[in-house]
């Protein structure tokens, strides 16, 4: 079993062309947020993945092996709600009211400009009906917000530089 203990968020600092030709390894959400788990690559090759704790793997990082060998890590298509507003008699605005309650409820959501996505759950579809909102069951890739105090969330850019709003990351605590 190859070992596993060094994750690059997105590839940082890799050749473009590195990564694509790397061997990829297929995985859903509850397991890209353990920081300990086994899993078999494009190559059939077994791997024993050893980050550090509290590490979330996102699709599109990429996973380094003791021997140096790069992993490309793809969200793998699971089932999933994806919830939008009805155009005709809605608007975003609904979304975000979705969203405001999603969170009131700890659930882990994935926020894009269109659509929300949430793990199934027949309470919360039954909700999300009731606030007019159209909900589709689907296989797709998950990922979740990791929260404003999160690790291993996306960062973001500020006119040319980027903001990793981590507690590591800036050195202080919000809570």
């Amino acid at each position: 079993m190859l070992q596993v203990s060094k994750l690059l968020r997105g590839g940082a600092g890799l050749a473009p062309a590195l990564v694509r030709r790397a061997p990829t390894v297929e995985l859903d959400w509850e397991v890209r947020q353990k920081s300990r788990f086994d899993a078999t690559d494009s190559s059939a090759r077994r791997l024993g993945i050893f980050l550090a704790r509290g590490s979330v793997v996102r699709g599109g990082d990429v996973l380094v092996a003791e021997d140096g060998t790069l992993i490309r890590v793809i969200a793998a298509a699971q089932p999933v709600l994806k919830i939008t507003h009805c155009s005709q008699h809605g608007s975003p605005f609904d979304l975000l009211r979705a969203a405001y309650h999603l969170g009131n409820r700890h659930v882990p959501i994935e926020i894009q400009p269109t659509h929300l996505k949430i793990e199934p759950d027949h309470v919360l579809a039954q909700m999300l009906h009731a606030m007019h909102l159209i909900v589709t069951a689907m296989q797709d890739a998950f990922e979740p917000e990791s929260g404003a105090y999160g690790s291993g969330g996306p960062s973001h850019a500020h006119g040319g530089h980027t903001h990793d709003h981590t507690t590591a990351a800036h050195g202080h605590s919000h809570g």
